[in-house]
């Protein structure tokens, strides 16, 4: 009966099995990793296994198992450390995963944190949705999601994070799943999708999802710890795992034969997932209890389980299974339709808006800062004057505002690594093309960082004492707003290479002070090492252009009595930029704050690029 139940069940299912979804095979997979110790480890040892339409193959087994390794593998998010051997196929074709043929939704909720449910799905919704669709048919269906994942008390609710209190692990696990059936994928990954879910909340959302996959011959791969009973007996399919070894695969309901017929029955009224992680687990190295005052290692139980499969009929099922689904030649997955780019630019806009103006800590407190600095500021530097002294005050005054002032903006840089996190899930889910993303971005941030440079710029500025006319204000503040801008689109660089929060806020602080070191204040240009300081990094430095507009735009047309001589005369503002700062004199501040502008364009293109090459790179891993 064993031998045959697998077969039994294929049947069944065939015959609900919609022709257009998509069939997925795998056959003697292995993965490895690099270590620096032994050269290679063996994550996964020559799997082999199906998953098909309208089923729920659960990926099972202890922590550290290979579960969610096989996931990725599947999946084609390996990263570039592992090595990956044996046959992935889609419909009997090697081929990679179009847009809306598949979606994965990962262990770790990867949320806007700053949006409420309703509007996180409903964003959502928008960028995924084709733009065939009215407004009004996107927020019926993300309405009819949040039904369905049991969202509608919460919908509200803002989802919290980074210290704020929002919706409960357990109801951000729903939102992530929420978002990812919003297009009804063909193809449906999900890595611990009961995490943080109490036991009604879990069958309510496994039977949910099951009855999706029937409904829309949707195949759906979930790595799952330890289910309930009542969530385990949902399920189709059982891939068990352990030390990266399969120990059995088949038939949910024909495991408890399986492990009765080795000698390992499961005891009444306990829960099968249980009883088979247990007998599997080799953290504790505890021995197995087999009546009669038996005993067998973990070790060993594993190696006869692993034995006894690879002889069954059930692995013998599962290999004519595979070898069956190979000679399918299904259809090519077919990429869904999407909005267009130019809504992605808006959705995005819009949404990065709103996360800006609710986080607290991304401008608001950067504003607050900022105006207390330049409050010092224009206090120190009081009414600076016109007298010769005030010609260094004021270039000391400038080169904080171009440099210390600017370098501030670094303390956004938690909430751009939450935004790349976000963006980095998003995208390789295929919602939205990362040039929106850059766009909405640099488009949503530029009215927060004008506000902060005009206010704690016009503080400091008419404190103090600059000089007099509305040109020069202006230019003062373009010149603030344009090295802010500068220094963001430095951080995201930093960010999107170096996520880390602790190693990213070094760099980024780090460059920038070459950055001043080499820009003209510190050490004059003439006066600056040629090799290195000098040759490249003063004419790549954006605190050359920063300083020198900031002085001609502040000493030009302005006259210091120089009395420090005998016989007092004064000192026109063009002599004082050659003579005094050594200011290239051949071009007008407004090149000087042209070329901010291009480098702001520039940093912002190379993060592009980044963001663009990582996107190809994991093209070609799914490929």
């Amino acid at each position: 009966m064993f031998e045959t139940c697998g077969s039994l069940f294929d049947s069944k299912i065939l015959d609900l099995v919609p022709c257009n979804g998509v069939h997925l095979t795998w056959k003697d997979l292995w993965v490895t990793v690099s270590t620096r110790k032994d050269g290679t480890k063996s994550i996964l040892e020559g799997l082999t296994g199906y998953a098909c339409p309208g089923e729920v193959l659960a990926i099972m087994g202890p922590s550290g198992c290979g579960k969610s390794t096989l996931l990725d593998a599947l999946a084609g998010r390996l990263n570039s450390r592992t090595r990956q051997k044996g046959e992935i196929l889609i419909n009997g074709r090697k081929q990679k995963l179009a847009y809306g043929t598949s979606a994965y939704v990962t262990h770790e909720d990867t949320l806007t944190w700053t949006l409420t449910v309703r509007e996180a799905i409903y964003y959502s919704a928008q960028l995924q949705l084709p733009i065939t669709m009215s407004q009004t048919e996107k927020r019926e269906v993300a309405e009819r999601s949040i039904r369905e994942m049991g969202l509608l008390d919460s919908i509200d609710t803002t989802i919290g994070g980074l210290g704020c209190k929002g919706i409960s692990s357990g109801q951000k696990r729903r939102v992530s799943i929420c978002i990812e059936l919003l297009r009804r994928p063909k193809l449906l990954f999900l890595d611990e999708p009961t995490s943080g879910l109490d036991s009604a909340a879990s069958y309510f959302v496994m039977n949910r999802i099951v009855k999706l996959s029937r409904e829309h011959g949707m195949t759906i791969i979930a790595s799952i710890h330890q289910p309930i009973s009542e969530v385990f007996e949902l399920l189709h399919n059982l891939c068990l795992l352990s030390q990266g070894r399969t120990i059995y695969f088949g038939p949910s309901y024909a495991a408890n034969e399986f492990f009765a017929m080795n000698g390992f029955t499961c005891p009444a009224l306990q829960n099968p997932a249980d009883h088979y992680v247990r007998m599997i687990n080799t953290d504790f190295d505890e021995d197995i209890e087999l009546g009669s005052g038996r005993k067998m290692t973990t070790e060993e139980v594993i190696n006869l389980l692993v034995r006894s499969y690879r002889s069954s009929g059930m692995c013998e099922e599962t290999e004519r299974r595979v070898a069956e689904l190979h000679r399918l030649e299904g259809g090519q997955s077919e990429k869904g339709n999407q909005t267009n780019l130019l809504t992605q630019c808006l959705v995005l806009t819009e949404r990065s808006f709103i996360n800006m103006y609710r986080d607290q800590g991304y401008y608001w407190l950067r504003l607050c800062m900022y105006i207390a600095l330049c409050l010092g500021l224009g206090t120190v530097f009081y009414e600076v004057g016109s007298s010769y002294n005030s010609i260094h005050a004021r270039g000391s005054l400038l080169m904080f505002v171009a440099s210390l002032l600017t370098i501030m903006a670094i303390g956004g840089f938690p909430s751009f690594v939450e935004d790349l996190k976000v963006f980095r899930c998003e995208r390789l889910n295929g919602h939205y093309d990362a040039s929106a993303f850059v766009v909405g971005n640099t488009i949503s941030s530029t009215p927060f960082l004008l506000l902060i440079s005009t206010i704690p710029g016009a503080i400091t500025y008419y404190l103090v004492g600059l000089h007099p006319g509305y040109i020069q204000f202006l230019y003062f503040i373009l010149v603030l707003f344009t090295c802010m801008m500068l220094v963001e689109s430095l951080m995201m660089i930093v960010a999107s290479i170096m996520p880390n929060f602790l190693l990213g806020l070094i760099v980024g602080a780090g460059i920038q002070g070459l950055m001043m070191l080499s820009g003209g204040f510190f050490q004059l240009p003439n006066d600056l090492p040629k090799l290195f300081w000098k040759y490249p990094l003063y004419y790549i430095a954006f605190h050359k252009y920063a300083y020198q507009g900031l002085y001609k735009n502040e000493f030009e047309g302005l006259r210091f009595p120089n009395d420090q001589l005998e016989g007092a005369y004064t000192i026109d503002g063009e002599t004082i930029l050659r003579d005094i700062w050594q200011v290239e004199m051949g071009y007008s501040k407004w090149i000087d704050l042209a070329i901010l502008f291009g480098m702001v364009v520039f940093y912002r293109l190379i993060f592009l690029a980044i963001v663009k090459i990582g996107e190809i790179g994991e093209k070609r891993a799914k490929s």
